[in-house]
């Protein structure tokens, strides 16, 4: 097992991916990982749904129906999505935002932790995210939020070269003005 700054190193977005999925089995010890995050609190603001086989073709329909195109193929490009759910909870405490975040936080956890399996992973989202019809076939509560799909499958063969470049960190880490 390599450290988290080599997992955070190595990550990439695979577009493409195999028929190969991760079970529900090996999906289980990632999610309690991912679930680590920093949580205010511990209200454990989110859910995720696996969709596999018909239900990605539900999807289809349901962006479909959002976009008033026809059934998408987009859901198919993987064998698995994980939809990713902020679900705010009461508190006087943790404001929604906040919250929000938190699911972010174990959506980017997951990836990296999918990432270091083997898996090719790539969080995707797109303006039919927080259509009626979406949520609905998620079957979301009014206070929930769609954040997008984690598509996931098989690494096809190919080398790493040509992803892009990491970030510059002496320009993204700046330092609090002065008082003044």
């Amino acid at each position: 097992m390599g450290s988290a700054l080599e997992a955070a190193r190595a990550r990439r977005s695979w577009s493409k991916v195999t028929d190969t999925a991760p079970t529900r089995e090996q999906l289980l010890p990632l999610v309690a990982a991912a679930g680590r995050v920093a949580d205010h609190s511990n209200l454990t603001p989110w859910r995720l749904i696996e969709l596999r086989g018909e239900d990605r073709m539900a999807l289809g329909a349901a962006i479909g129906a959002a976009t008033g195109d026809g059934p998408s193929a987009k859901p198919l490009r993987a064998p698995l999505l994980i939809a990713v759910v902020s679900s705010p909870r009461p508190s006087d405490k943790v404001p929604e935002w906040e919250q929000e975040a938190v699911a972010s936080g174990v959506a980017h956890v997951l990836s990296l932790l999918l990432d270091e399996a083997g898996w090719g992973v790539m969080w995707r989202t797109g303006a039919f995210v927080r259509a009626p019809e979406v949520a609905r076939a998620h079957g979301l509560t009014r206070r929930e939020k769609l954040l997008g799909w984690l598509y996931v499958g098989g690494r096809p063969p190919r080398d790493r070269d040509g992803f892009r470049a990491g970030v510059d960190p002496e320009r993204m880490l700046g330092q609090m003005p002065a008082a003044g």
